[in-house]
């Protein structure tokens, strides 16, 4: 079973597909150097080390099936440890999270994931639906089974992002509810070779906030460039992000650098617009990268009738899509603040 292909086992199976025995995964047991691999569900498989250490870290990708880099990273790091070049000594669990839209090469099928989490997903029944409900239990059962003690919970959801960014790599640090931030994670990121942080000033529904939320955990949605077709990442771009997610399983303690506040650039969300008619109008070009700077006054979106306007000076656009559903976020507009303003623990 060690040449079994677990992405393509993932889809094929996710999708219904007849798996012949040689392939056939779900509800297997593997044993690695150091510990089992255990196949729950379709893109759902857990790293179960002998003896343990004190980190649950999970692993999640393809909440959009179009973002390849991220599914060709885990994908890669569970065949590492399948065939013995990888060998975890920290609990992790690896999501694949929408097999049906990697099969149809989209972001999604039916309702965008990444809006689904926290409850949400019990508001429809789309394929999508079903799917973050079922990986809410997935997360949880995970946290819950880890052994007593004191422990540090961890979730990096990866992704690629739409467009280009004058920011190639960033990470969106969830609302922490007035708790700090932590300097060791902002390292662990610039390790990774991210960077740039978005901080969330709010609730949302998307999966790294169910993590900090709901399990307490160190949770981030990490963007690590532009989405492309597989095969045509061009992998030394993610060289150290791999590398550290890796050493975080692997080792007992990381080997971090002393927190350096000139590593990081630090952006805070300045206004949510969304799109709430039919008649929703974005006023640049498609291409235009995100953490763009417009000028003041500048006009970025009409909905319907109402404009938005950059309203102060050094206003940046992120996340920019005029076709979401209605009632959901079109862009945010961002601004660039000091890391001495945060809370740093």
């Amino acid at each position: 079973m060690n040449d079994v292909d677990v992405l393509e086992w993932t889809v094929s199976g996710y999708g219904g597909e007849q798996l012949t025995d040689d392939v056939q995964l779900l509800n297997q047991t593997l044993a690695y150097d150091g510990g089992q691999i255990i196949f729950q569900d379709y893109g759902v498989v857990v790293i179960e080390p002998s003896e343990p250490g004190s980190k649950d870290v999970v692993y999640s990708c393809a909440v959009h099936g179009d973002e390849t880099a991220p599914i060709e990273i885990v994908r890669d790091m569970i065949h590492g440890i399948m065939r013995g070049s990888i060998k975890p000594v920290q609990r992790t669990l690896f999501l694949i999270a929408n097999p049906a839209a990697i099969a149809i090469n989209k972001r999604f099928v039916d309702m965008n994931m990444n809006r689904l989490f926290s409850g949400a997903h019990e508001k429809g029944h789309s394929p999508e639906h079903k799917r973050a409900a079922n990986i809410e239990h997935y997360v949880s059962a995970f946290f819950d089974d880890a052994p007593s003690g004191e422990r540090r919970r961890y979730h990096y959801d990866l992704h690629t992002a739409i467009r280009d960014s004058q920011y190639e790599k960033f990470g969106v640090y969830p609302f922490t509810h007035g708790g700090p931030y932590k300097k060791d994670q902002l390292t662990f990121l610039a390790e990774c070779g991210v960077t740039t942080i978005l901080l969330n000033q709010a609730p949302t529904t998307t999966f790294s906030y169910y993590s900090v939320r709901t399990h307490r955990a160190d949770a981030f949605t990490v963007e690590l460039g532009k989405v492309k077709l597989f095969g045509e990442n061009d992998r030394s771009k993610f060289a150290a992000a791999e590398k550290m997610f890796t050493k975080l399983i692997c080792e007992a303690e990381l080997d971090l650098p002393e927190f350096d506040p000139q590593r990081t650039k630090v952006f805070d969300v300045c206004r949510t617009i969304n799109r709430t008619v039919e008649d929703f109008k974005l006023y640049f070009p498609d291409d235009v990268a995100n953490f763009t700077p417009f000028k003041q006054g500048q006009l970025l979106a009409t909905d319907g009738s109402k404009e938005y306007r950059v309203e102060q000076a050094g206003e940046r656009i992120i996340f920019p899509n005029a076709n979401v559903a209605l009632g959901q976020r079109a862009l945010l507009t961002v601004v660039d603040i000091p890391l001495e303003r945060l809370q740093l623990v």
